[in-house]
């Protein structure tokens, strides 16, 4: 298989993310969480894979007809922010106003995050909250807060992503990157988990995904503290 081949490959890898997308929409519109958030996660997976593929095979020179990022980042508003967004409106965990007020903030904000340019600081981490609400989700559903404890965390969380806070990338951050991709990898195994046993209560995935997203959440704040000109 030729170089021209495998890289063409990586494009069509990320554009099955669409597909995957739209399984996880059919899901969630049926009100079927566990089912779309699988399908989510399967995304979530696809998405860790085709970035370090794209780099191996250097698909900007080998297969320039198609804009990997652009495809990267359409896929990635619908799978990390419209869907998920949808599944907390129509939840039944807010009261009120509460959830209009969460799926406007989220894809009102995520999508003026997706067009930012300095969104990647110089050693390939996000500068603010990198509208991951998938993996946010994730964990409401398995926690299920109480509605303003959500509406805490989704507020926190879109202000961030405009603030200089540095959230680490699960592959391109080198910095403490032999933690970050077991973290990673994971955070995908326990999410899949808590999703396919429908979020049980009992399960030792809950107490996965608490420690896997608080290290996510945190290790590139704390690397800023360690040493703040990184």
């Amino acid at each position: 298989m030729s170089i021209k081949v495998k890289a063409l490959s990586v494009h069509l890898l990320t554009a099955t993310g669409a597909v995957f997308a739209m399984l996880a929409m059919l899901a969630a519109v049926d009100e079927k969480w566990s089912l779309m958030f699988v399908w989510l996660v399967v995304a979530f997976a696809v998405d860790g894979i085709d970035g370090p593929l794209a780099r191996k095979y250097n698909v900007k020179v080998n297969a320039p007809n198609f804009d990997g990022v652009l495809l990267d980042l359409i896929i990635d508003y619908l799978t990390y922010v419209f869907i998920p967004a949808f599944a907390l409106f129509k939840s039944g965990l807010f009261e009120g106003w509460t959830g209009w007020f969460v799926i406007i903030i989220i894809t009102f904000a995520s999508a003026m995050y997706f067009a930012d340019n300095r969104m990647k600081t110089k050693d390939n981490s996000f500068s603010g909250f990198p509208g991951c609400w998938n993996m946010v989700a994730v964990v409401i559903f398995a926690l299920e807060p109480s509605f303003w404890m959500i509406l805490i965390i989704v507020s926190g969380l879109a202000i961030a992503m405009f603030f200089p806070l540095k959230f680490v990338h699960p592959v391109r951050t080198q910095k403490w990157r032999s933690i970050t991709l077991p973290v990673t990898l994971g955070w995908t195994f326990f999410a899949g988990w808590a999703a396919w046993i429908d979020f049980d209560v009992n399960s030792w995935a809950h107490w996965g995904l608490i420690i896997c997203s608080s290290y996510l959440l945190f290790a590139g704040i704390i690397q800023q503290i360690i040493e703040p000109k990184t």
